[in-house]
């Protein structure tokens, strides 16, 4: 950095224009019409998009969806972390490499994957429909969708952060008699809680926002399967473009929830997260 400004003294300040230049273009001016465009015709016209049953069907169905996903990450992320980081094992390397996958794969194929394995053609299809078990355009099929594209978020801010801490602690909580859960319980996850908080965060905002993966799955009915994105195509395609843009005025207003909670956790907790966000 000291040579850079030695050699290069005009670098910064042209970095620093062009970073404010693309952070202005492609996330403040959209986020910005989002919230013009949602209040276009003014406050009563902004509330009753959400007078709507469609519409809080909606909400409450990505509330749900989030509600069931997230914790189910939650605990995956915890004993994938405690696995890779706490145990040497053949095949480590291919598991780091699975958990990794959906940040490869496109959420469409995510979502496809689930309607070829229990959509009605799929391989599971009859037997579920002579049984009178429902997934694909239902909420278990948009759980899982949801799942699968959210299944890193949790275990890669932990796997770094106990991979770094070792096992020299609970290995002496074993020697003075703990068990499993105690050691867990009283050594881990203390060891570990804001780096899962912030892996929780993460996760929570990604599931509330799908929208490629639980699109296959939903069939896009009305009330029944549509979440909050859905439910914003829909009314745009239906020319309802205040409805569409305060509809999405709530995602927005989640991701800057978000934003101001990473903030936080970040700065209150910097020296572990930053362990825990190293790649």
């Amino acid at each position: 950095m000291k040579a850079a400004r030695t050699y290069l003294p005009g670098l910064a300040p042209l970095m620093l224009l062009a970073t404010l230049a693309v952070i202005g273009v492609l996330v403040v001016a959209p986020l910005t019409v989002v919230f013009v465009e949602a209040f276009h015709k003014g406050l009563s016209g902004y509330l009753t998009t959400f007078q709507d049953p469609d519409a809080w069907a909606a909400i409450r169905l990505t509330l749900l969806v989030a509600a069931i996903a997230v914790p189910l990450n939650a605990a995956f992320g915890i004993a994938a972390a405690w696995a890779t980081a706490k145990f040497e094992f053949r095949g480590k390397s291919a598991l780091l490499a699975l958990i990794d996958l959906p940040f490869s794969m496109s959420p469409v194929v995510s979502g496809l994957v689930w309607v070829l394995i229990f959509g009605l053609q799929g391989w599971f299809g009859e037997w579920l429909i002579d049984h009178g078990v429902k997934i694909i355009f239902a909420t278990a099929g948009l759980v899982l969708a949801t799942v699968t594209v959210t299944l890193p978020f949790v275990a890669r801010e932990l796997i770094p952060l106990m991979q770094d801490q070792g096992s020299d602690e609970e290995a002496a909580a074993v020697t003075l008699g703990a068990g499993g859960f105690t050691v867990f319980r009283t050594v881990t996850l203390p060891n570990i809680k804001w780096a899962l908080l912030y892996g929780v965060l993460l996760c929570n905002a990604r599931a509330m926002g799908e929208f490629g993966a639980v699109s296959v799955v939903s069939g896009k009915i009305r009330g029944l399967t549509n979440t909050l994105p859905l439910h914003i195509e829909a009314l745009y395609n239906d020319y309802d473009f205040v409805g569409a843009f305060a509809a999405a005025s709530l995602l927005a207003s989640l991701g800057l929830v978000t934003l101001v909670l990473k903030t936080a956790l970040e700065w209150r907790f910097s020296s572990e997260l930053s362990i825990a966000r190293r790649r």
